[in-house]
């Protein structure tokens, strides 16, 4: 029986050889073979490597504030507790900002700052009104016109983070930046 078995894998081993054409053989490209009826191409690599040729970085033609690889699509400055003062890490974003605002005269924003629950509502106000205030200030110094900034303050009244740690107080405390027509 073993015998039998044997022989019948040897005849099918030689069988699927003998059928092969120039073609399936190594080094023939896949793609120029054409293929028969229920036939099941073997696992393996093609005998020609594809050709990769490196991706070019071409800027994105179309609005930089909603390209997420641009730092204009970031809209968040944060603040430590109790703070209105813009932390460094935050001064590129603010500052590119302005450049766009200064490169883009009809361009109008609205700087909406907001704060953590901690604090009565009027003192939140103030300080997010403060916030707000504190990044158009800057704005102003680099260079964008006044009438192309509005401020607001939302206190506490528009959290981005529901808990009751330090972590979502943090993401609470600060300004956003809102085009005019992205509301």
């Amino acid at each position: 029986m073993r015998k039998l078995i044997f022989s019948m894998v040897a005849l099918a081993v030689l069988a699927g050889c003998a059928s092969q054409d120039a073609k399936e053989q190594p080094g023939a490209a896949v793609e120029d073979r054409k293929p028969v009826s229920g036939e099941v191409k073997p696992p393996g690599k093609p005998a020609t490597e594809p050709e990769v040729t490196p991706v070019e970085s071409k800027p994105i033609a179309g609005n930089p504030l909603k390209d997420p690889n641009n730092i204009l699509s970031k809209r968040s400055i944060y603040y430590d507790y109790d703070s209105a003062v813009v932390k460094d890490e935050f001064k590129p974003l603010v500052t590119s900002h302005a450049r766009y605002l200064t490169q883009n005269r009809p361009a109008r924003m609205v700087i909406q700052g907001n704060t953590d629950e901690r604090g009565s509502r009027e003192y939140n106000l103030a300080l997010g009104q403060r916030r707000a205030d504190s990044v158009k200030q800057m704005m102003i110094l680099l260079g964008v016109q006044e009438s192309q900034i509005e401020t607001v303050s939302f206190g506490e009244e528009k959290p981005r983070a529901a808990g009751k740690d330090e972590a979502s107080f943090s993401e609470n405390r600060r300004s956003d930046i809102v085009y005019a027509g992205e509301q």
